[in-house]
């Protein structure tokens, strides 16, 4: 893998409760510079965030329910329609953990159903052909059979992307969950992994489990090591 190709697979993140608008457009200036594949930023910033990349490659993701998943639907959707209307075409949003440890299946597959469709309308509706939606399951909540299960409910929604972790939770992204995810998911539903990959290797074991989008908030010194040798111009 080559270092551009490599950097179109990050999320360069930052979702602290302490981050600053100040850090926020440092982010926004790195991932211009790396040519990532998208910012990944709370919603109160994705208006600052599309004006710092307006004319970059560079997409503006934000999450939705951030970290627990636990919002009324509505609540979901409204946030939803704020965030693209705002700038975002990318939202990651946290399945509802708590009903799906409950066992109301329908309920979390019914709820997701409506947030891919909100998406696709709202995006329509501003001019975006390429919205994307990713769906974090939690990975670190789940036995292997739940994340099997959690797998088909986010691809039966139409959702772009199956995520593993918030970064939030008990555990992060490991390669034996991107690869259960992976075999898992149909061709049409990616995975994109997060949470404690912090050097080239873990990010090159996690691609090679299956994943195909990275959320790293230590992107740049990753980066920094493709740069050094890690990896080929």
């Amino acid at each position: 893998m080559r270092v551009r190709e490599f950097a179109k697979t990050v999320d360069h993140t930052l979702l602290k409760p302490d981050a600053t608008e100040d850090q926020i457009t440092t982010l926004c200036k790195e991932a211009a510079n790396y040519h990532f594949a998208a910012v990944c930023v709370p919603p109160c910033y994705v208006r600052t965030a599309a004006k710092e990349l307006r004319g970059t490659d560079v997409k503006v993701a934000t999450v939705v329910s951030f970290p627990f998943g636990n919002d009324a639907t509505a609540v979901k959707i409204s946030a939803v329609r704020e965030a693209i209307t705002r700038g975002a075409s990318e939202i990651d949003v946290v399945m509802n953990i708590s009903k799906f440890l409950s066992g109301e299946f329908d309920y979390v597959a019914d709820e997701l159903a409506s947030l891919t469709q909100e998406v696709s309308v709202v995006a329509m509706n501003n001019g975006l052909n390429d919205a994307v939606m990713k769906v974090i399951i939690e990975t670190a909540y789940l036995t292997n059979k739940m994340k099997r299960l959690a797998t088909q409910i986010v691809a039966s929604s139409g959702a772009d992307f199956v995520k593993t972790s918030t970064g939030f939770g008990p555990g992060g992204a490991t390669p034996e969950d991107v690869a259960l995810l992976r075999e898992e998911a149909p061709e049409g539903l990616a995975v994109k992994a997060s949470g404690g990959i912090k050097t080239l290797e873990d990010a090159l074991d996690i691609l090679n489990a299956g994943a195909s989008r990275l959320g790293m908030s230590s992107s740049v010194a990753v980066m920094e090591e493709a740069e050094g040798g890690g990896l080929q111009e």
